[in-house]
């Protein structure tokens, strides 16, 4: 299946691959040091592997490997079964504020969103853009409302209104409007300015 938008054809879409694996590449360049540090943190707080690689849902529904700073115990995805009581989000999502999964560096990471960062990495792969809707899991999109599966119809990106908007005070029906909204109303102005917003909304530490 796939989905038709504004995004999909035309110079509009090309000149966005463009501009985002640019901004990858220098992105990646800037942050080099806080990427190292990071690495080293990890290795030294729990062990184990720096890397997370977790199968998310792009384009069309096509399937790719997100990358992301691991913040949990390495068998987090097994213990979720037990936790699913403690899900503080609506819809297909699962997210607790407070997991007990996190490890101690998990935590500052998260709050400050570095554990997204090597997401650049599949920027730069094409897989995902630095601004679209965030990518779902498949198991999330199984469970989408016909009207929901619009989201597949652009890459998903780092950022998008859902983090400029609330976050995780945002329930899953809005989360989905948000994304559909982003999609309706793209320019490369937009993505500007969702990226300027991001900035301090990262700063201010808001994520879990």
């Amino acid at each position: 299946i796939e989905y038709s938008t504004v995004l999909s054809y035309g110079q509009s879409a090309k000149l966005k691959a463009l501009v985002d694996r640019i901004g990858a590449l220098v992105g990646i360049m800037l942050i080099s040091p806080i990427l190292v540090l990071t690495c080293l943190a990890i290795k030294f707080d729990s062990g184990g592997p720096i890397l997370f690689k977790q199968t998310r849902t792009g384009i069309n529904g096509r399937l790719f490997k997100l990358w992301k700073f691991r913040t949990m115990v390495v068998d987090a995805e097994e213990k979720q079964l037990n936790l699913q009581k403690l899900n503080e989000m609506s819809g297909p999502v699962f997210k607790i504020a407070k997991d007990p999964r996190m490890t101690r560096i998990g935590k500052f990471l998260r709050k400050y969103s570095i554990d997204e960062l090597p997401q650049l990495v599949n920027v730069l792969r094409g897989e995902m853009s630095l601004v679209g809707p965030r990518p779902s899991l498949p198991s999330e999109v199984a469970k989408f409302e016909s009207w929901q599966h619009r989201k597949l119809s652009v890459k998903p990106g780092l950022t998008c209104l859902w983090q400029t908007n609330g976050r995780n005070n945002v329930d899953f029906e809005e989360w989905m409007k948000l994304d559909l909204k982003y999609i309706d109303n793209w320019s490369l102005w937009e993505d500007a300015k969702i990226l300027a917003r991001t900035i301090p909304t990262v700063l201010k530490g808001t994520g879990v």
